[in-house]
């Protein structure tokens, strides 16, 4: 692989940020009652309070989330839409921990749903020990129980780690099946964090990019 010069570099990518960043503002709104109700989950991915408001991983950007999702969750409710929400839940025995902070242990308010989406309920609560939340147990039970479900909406945090695994994770378990299914990603109901080189709009942008090229439908919303 040939490496290319600095200027080179920046040139390029500069270039191609731009192009990304126009298509994702033509994106268009999803309306949610276009959607066949009882065919359709939405998917709340990490909106815990370690998170959102406490903790080594907490993000101002991942609790400004909360508006939006909930007042998605609350339509979802109106129209029958099935409703998940993964939560992250660590012991001390994990190995995430040599790749980030100590954070949502098991039994603390960190692993915690925030208060406003717990208020509303509704949905199934599945603790997860990755950032792939496809991968637990519980998850694969509801998809063979839920077989009749093809559209799924995904919220939450973050969008380049635990997000991104699931959507492409999930569109290609359905392609590996050449099942028909819409894995839905709302611009506006998803985020990242802000720490160091982690610049969080760069993130955003670039894993939203990725996800579009795996199959997934990047929307600017869900009305």
């Amino acid at each position: 692989m040939r490496i290319m010069n600095r200027d080179e570099f920046l040139k390029r990518s500069g270039e191609t940020l731009e192009e990304i960043y126009a298509m994702l503002a033509k994106l268009p709104v999803i309306r949610l009652k276009d959607l066949q109700g009882k065919q359709t989950a939405i998917v709340i991915i990490d909106m815990v309070n370690g998170f959102a408001r406490e903790g080594a991983l907490r993000s101002p950007r991942v609790e400004g989330l909360i508006p939006e999702i909930a007042g998605l969750l609350k339509a979802c409710n109106e129209l029958q839409v099935a409703k998940l929400a993964f939560a992250d839940c660590h012991t001390k025995a994990s190995p995430e921990f040599d790749a980030y902070p100590a954070h949502c242990m098991i039994g603390t308010s960190e692993g915690e749903i925030v208060d406003e989406l717990k208020e509303i309920g509704g949905y199934t609560l599945i603790p997860k020990n990755s950032t792939n939340g496809f991968l637990e147990e519980e998850f694969q039970k509801w998809l063979k129980e839920n077989e009749h479900i093809n559209t799924f909406i995904v919220t939450g945090d973050c969008t380049d780690i635990c997000i991104q695994q699931f959507a492409i994770t999930l569109k290609t378990w359905f392609n590996m099946q050449n099942k028909k299914a819409r894995v839905i990603i709302p611009v506006n109901a998803v985020e990242t964090y802000d720490f160091g080189l982690h610049n969080g709009d760069l993130m955003n942008v670039s894993a939203l990019y990725n996800m579009m090229i795996n199959g997934i439908e990047v929307v600017k919303g869900v009305k």
